[in-house]
């Protein structure tokens, strides 16, 4: 199955998302932003609007199911801020998830799946992850059992020096900033790692497993996937490695013109790989 994945049109996609777009400083980006996400994922499906209250504002992370023909199988569950900091066009902070969550979206809604696939466009995640913080949350009181969360996090930034918060780590995985990394708790690490040969046979790919929530390593808790692991979920990060790589992270250099457009396509083909296998295991 051929997937439209061209430069030109994942930059037409990104066009749309890459606009300042805080929910308050830039409410109007932030609106237009949250209302296209809704009419993208309404053509695939109903859209549950999940609304909760915050300190400054109510956030609203837009969800839609695509059931499974198993009910006996946990849902997967794919998730992005759609969110950003004041000023900036988010490019890669965090526009690229937001694409890639629509392209599973367009592609999974079409198709008949064996387990359940919940997409998840999560609000004020730069607030401190309070849209996946409320969601996990509720699906923990609810007694909703998931096979995995993913949290998808900046897909599209490479560079030629990548950084690291622990010495040791340069010689573990290299100086380079041209790969996808893997982020899960130890529990998960047999899926993590059949997860891991599929994205690497389109790029190369960084695999970590962390144990206590990540609690040693807090640069990795940055993100939707760890409210998951504080209830108790198997979660995963997806990311370029964020602020240890991009320089342009929370500036107004977060534009798609410093993307690297080849290298977000593969990311995308591997996602959506992975993706069907989870949901066909």
């Amino acid at each position: 199955m051929s997937y439209n994945l061209s430069k030109s049109t994942l930059e037409k996609e990104l066009e749309a998302i890459c606009i300042p777009r805080h929910p308050i400083w830039n409410n109007w980006g932030y609106q237009k932003v949250q209302e296209y996400i809704e009419e993208k994922l309404s053509c695939c499906g109903k859209v549950e609007k999940h609304i909760f209250p915050s300190i400054q504002m109510d956030g609203c992370n837009l969800i839609l199911k695509i059931e499974g023909n198993n009910p006996k199988l946990t849902p997967i569950l794919i998730g992005a801020h759609y969110d950003g900091v004041p000023d900036t066009p988010g490019a890669d902070d965090n526009g690229t998830a937001v694409v890639a969550l629509l392209k599973l979206a367009e592609i999974f809604s079409q198709q008949s799946l064996n387990r359940s696939l919940w997409l998840v466009a999560f609000d004020q995640e730069e607030w401190g992850m309070r849209g996946s913080q409320a969601l996990a949350q509720q699906l923990k009181q609810q007694k909703q059992p998931l096979k995995l969360m993913i949290s998808l996090e900046m897909l599209g930034f490479t560079c030629e020096t990548q950084n690291y918060p622990q010495p040791e780590m340069y010689q573990l995985f290299g100086s380079k900033g041209d790969y996808l990394a893997l982020v899960g708790n130890q529990e998960m690490y047999s899926l993590l790692q059949e997860m891991n040969e599929i994205f690497s046979r389109h790029l190369p790919t960084r695999l970590l497993c962390v144990s206590d929530r990540g609690d040693s390593f807090p640069e990795i808790q940055l993100s939707d996937h760890s409210p998951f692991w504080e209830f108790g979920y198997d979660a995963l990060l997806l990311t370029d490695t964020a602020f240890l790589r991009n320089p342009n992270y929370h500036r107004h250099s977060d534009t798609i013109a410093s993307l690297d457009l080849d290298f977000f396509a593969k990311v995308v083909e591997g996602l959506i790989l992975v993706t069907k296998h989870l949901t066909d295991s």
